[in-house]
């Protein structure tokens, strides 16, 4: 069954309403990568014309998001509101692209269904007003793969090749279709294994659109390397998301929470433990006929994108974000929305509990750490860095200030909307024991240090407990446990002047003293702490106290 409603009008509805529960996130300063490189390669584009970053070091991904920013910046004027409306009209076709796509493979029932579950999952909704690629990269996928069941070659070429200057990693896509229709071809006939691919699509036409965005990559990376003498981005970035990954154990690792990912994350599991029950059930019939299911061919093209995805996102990829599975999920959900349709009777309300379910998680944290970004919890992130980085403008407006990435570039950057002039800064890597400690044998360098909590990590962790998996994340994922505010004072021999926290996250403002404001006999009877005394203290003692034991931490840690 078909919708005749005009896909204009469809998108139109879908983007009123995404923008208007979004409207509360519209004026939020930059989080995390947007203020640290999208937003600066945007900027970039716009001011200079530079297809290539030059105030941030350039990753090698395509420019085509970026200079959607840029245009949106040129003609509206340059405000995080803007940019923020600007990738809701991506989301939102994106949206479109998920709805199109359910109504070819299935019928306009499902494409309703799943696109407001898509629309509600929580890292789709997170990542549809920041400034970030991988949003765009899986909407223009979902518009590429429904020109691709459609039978358009030309039209599937069109949309995989703008999926690839999007995001470089849009490329699985058309990748594996290409290798599902060789086997295909291998394989047509050897009997019931034939029923799983589509014999009338594969010709030479469909292999050259499935091959174009390949030819459009490479014709990236080459421009890239002319003008920057390296192709996948530079060697630092190329290290961490490439070469430091190829290990057998962080590749088992890795390869778990991407199909965690993909079926179970942020209560997806219910929609597919819904599936998987359905699955035991017969399919209903209306008026004598069975409910069209999704044809087996469409069904193995989904699963070998998803089987893809998975593998070479447990492959690649520094940081096991689950935003790199958004090209996946979205399939997940329709194969989910079409199994319920299919199979149960009261589907509408299966998939208004699954909707519920998604949106509770937006705002409920899992007792497992997680990627801010992943649900409303990056509103808290911003919210504590703009109030912490405001309070330290208006108090320090001359201090060089001890912090790490991405507040130091927070503080110098004006027009990432934290503070209103650049702020001297000392940077760190993180706010680990043994970096703090570094930092505290050149405190001279610093009047004032701007710690926060660099990653989420719940109360009491689920996995952690299990002292392997603590092991694993440190030696495979950058695993580290940042010191909390008290016990970064002590370290830096300050005083905490300002701090707030916020559903598990933190930020503290610590005020250097000045070893000649102290009297050489009261230090020594309050133990000061230099770098000797602290290293004396066990160092779950140091590091492994929570933001509510630091009244306790600050008057009764007594130095040995």
């Amino acid at each position: 069954m078909r919708s005749s409603l005009h896909p204009a009008l469809v998108f139109a509805a879908i983007f009123v309403v995404i923008f208007v529960l979004h409207a509360p996130l519209l004026r939020l300063p930059y989080f995390w990568d947007e203020a640290g490189y999208y937003v600066p390669a945007a900027r970039d584009l716009m001011v200079q014309g530079s297809l290539i970053p030059r105030t941030t070091v350039s990753n090698a991904h395509p420019p085509l998001v970026m200079a959607w920013l840029a245009l949106w910046w040129k003609v509206v004027g340059y405000a995080p509101a803007v940019t923020r409306a600007a990738m809701l009209v991506i989301a939102a076709f994106s949206l479109l692209g998920v709805f199109r796509l359910a109504q070819v493979v299935a019928n306009t029932r499902v494409a309703i269904a799943a696109t407001v579950c898509t629309a509600l999952y929580p890292v789709f909704f997170a990542q549809s007003s920041l400034a970030q690629v991988d949003l765009a990269a899986a909407g223009l996928t979902f518009w590429a793969l429904t020109a691709y069941f459609e039978e358009r070659p030309l039209v599937t070429a069109f949309w995989f090749c703008l999926a690839v200057l999007a995001k470089e990693t849009a490329v699985l896509a058309p990748m594996a279709l290409a290798t599902w229709e060789l086997l295909g071809l291998a394989l047509q006939k050897r009997g019931r294994v034939a029923a799983f691919w589509n014999s009338q699509r594969t010709n030479l036409e469909a292999f050259s659109a499935l091959l174009a965005p390949v030819v459009v990559l490479a014709g990236w990376y080459v421009f890239h390397y002319v003008r920057t003498g390296y192709v996948f981005g530079n060697p630092e970035f190329f290290e961490y998301n490439v070469a430091s990954t190829l290990n057998p154990v962080r590749f088992v690792l890795a390869l778990v929470l991407r199909l965690w990912e993909s079926f179970g994350y942020m209560h997806l599991w219910l929609l597919t433990a819904g599936m998987l029950l359905a699955m035991l059930l017969p399919p209903i019939k209306d008026l004598g006929m069975q409910r069209r299911r999704i044809a087996i061919p469409v069904q193995s093209c989904f699963l070998c994108i998803i089987a893809t995805y998975v593998v070479a996102m447990a492959l690649i990829g520094g940081a096991v974000l689950a935003r790199y599975m958004l090209s996946a999920v979205p399939l997940v959900i329709i194969l989910g929305a079409a199994t319920l349709y299919r199979r149960v009777r009261h589907w509408k309300l299966a998939a208004a509990v699954a909707a519920g379910a998604f949106v509770v998680a937006w705002f409920w944290n899992p007792p497992y750490g997680f990627s801010p970004e992943d649900n409303l919890a990056y509103r808290d992130y911003v919210i504590l860095h703009l109030d912490g980085e405001r309070f330290l403008e208006a108090r320090y407006p001359m201090a060089h200030v001890l912090t790490a990435w991405p507040a130091s570039d927070e503080l110098t950057r004006p027009w990432l909307g934290f503070v209103t002039r650049p702020v001297q800064v000392v940077r760190i890597e993180n706010f680990s024991l043994d970096q703090v400690l570094s930092a505290a044998e050149f405190r001279d360098h610093f009047e004032v240090a701007l710690v926060f909590s660099t990653k989420y990590e719940p109360r009491n962790p689920l996995l952690d407990r299990w002292s392997r998996w603590t092991e694993w994340k440190r030696r495979f994922f950058g695993f580290h446990r940042d010191l909390p505010p008290a016990a970064a004072a002590r370290v830096l021999d300050g005083k905490i002047v300002y701090s707030e926290e916020r559903a598990g996250q933190w930020i503290a403002v610590i005020e250097m003293q000045r070893r000649e404001w102290i009297n050489a006999d009261s230090s020594q009877s309050e133990g000061t702490a230099t770098t000797a005394n602290v290293l004396s203290r066990p160092l779950h003692e140091v590091a492994g106290m929570g933001f509510d034991d630091q009244p306790d931490f600050a008057s009764n840690f007594q130095l040995k």
